[in-house]
């Protein structure tokens, strides 16, 4: 049986930034189902269980290995189960012994699970967080689009290799910490594309084709953006 997925894999694996988005955004109900399935319950968009499915099934792209004779969607699967029960795991989501045997009695004979507890407030704690993130991740939509740039835009304007990424964020970095060139940023909207080629090791050519990329970065830099400077750090 063919695989559905075969051709948009094959684009996405050699770099088509945009044939990996139409994956996500094609498979989204795909990738919730299978989700479910591991936990057991539906999974909201907003929950963390939905964003370590969809970063499993990202990288089930850049592994997969059609040669194996093995449909992506049934590989896909494995790949999200395995981070999902990764996740699930160290959350304290999942115990290999039942609460009911951490159970003590107190003085006035009520049953006291202060495993249970432990749990109930890092499953908040966690929660906050994602709400943090989002809230976040929100903002940051927000001044990104004041410079002209979209979230979609990013999928196509990141680096596909890991040593170009973490050359463009050297170069973030390194226009972060330059008060003038920051202020030439936010005077003009723009990379300052040649102060920036004059101190760090890219070529201009190179900065003008990762552009975009480098400015989210050091947009996500200078705002008050602290999960995602943790990520670019």
């Amino acid at each position: 049986m063919p695989d559905p997925a075969a051709d948009l894999v094959a684009k996405a694996r050699a770099g088509d930034g945009r044939a990996r988005a139409d994956l996500l955004a094609q498979y989204r109900p795909f990738i919730g189902a299978r989700a479910a399935k591991v936990v057991g319950h539906y999974v909201d968009d907003g929950d963390d269980l939905a964003s370590v499915a969809l970063i499993a099934f990202n990288e089930a792209i850049d592994a997969y290995d059609a040669g194996r004779g093995v449909s992506f969607l049934t590989f896909s699967e494995t790949v999200i189960r395995r981070r999902l029960i990764d996740h699930l795991r160290k959350t304290g989501r999942e115990a290999s012994t039942p609460l009911s045997a951490f159970e003590t009695e107190d003085e006035e004979g009520d049953l006291r699970n202060p495993v249970e507890t432990s749990l109930a407030v890092a499953a908040y704690t966690e929660d906050q967080d994602a709400a943090m993130r989002r809230d976040e991740i929100a903002a940051y939509a927000q001044v990104l689009a004041r410079f002209g740039v979209s979230f979609a835009e990013l999928v196509d304007a990141a680096p596909k290799h890991q040593d170009a990424r973490e050359s463009a964020q050297g170069a973030a970095r390194s226009l972060v910490s330059r008060p003038e060139l920051v202020r030439l940023l936010e005077e003009t909207g723009r990379l300052p594309l040649r102060e920036l080629a004059e101190i760090v090791p890219l070529s201009r050519k190179t900065l003008e084709r990762q552009r975009k990329y480098v400015l989210a970065v050091a947009l996500a830099l200078l705002g008050d953006f602290p999960y995602l400077k943790e990520y670019f750090s």
